[in-house]
């Protein structure tokens, strides 16, 4: 299977999309970026995935964009 057919695991997905939302408001600038990022996620995304995304931010921290890592940080503060 070449790597364009392959499936993504749930938390590559995650990861993925966090990023994906960063990449797309980058050039509003970093902290009012992260800002949108943040909003996004906790609008649209349940809270089950709020928890994976906080907990592999800190597994993989090197996985997310600067930009998605700020957002996902500032969840994090609420999902203690």
């Amino acid at each position: 299977m070449n790597d364009e057919n392959a499936v993504m695991s749930t938390a590559d997905r995650l990861i993925y999309m966090a990023n994906q939302i960063a990449r797309n408001v980058a050039v509003m600038g970093q902290d009012e970026a992260a800002a949108m990022v943040e909003d996004h996620i906790r609008s649209f995304w349940d809270p089950m995935m709020r928890r994976q995304i906080v907990a592999l931010a800190a597994e993989r921290p090197d996985a997310l964009s600067p930009i998605a890592a700020a957002a996902v940080g500032r969840i994090a503060v609420h999902c203690r």
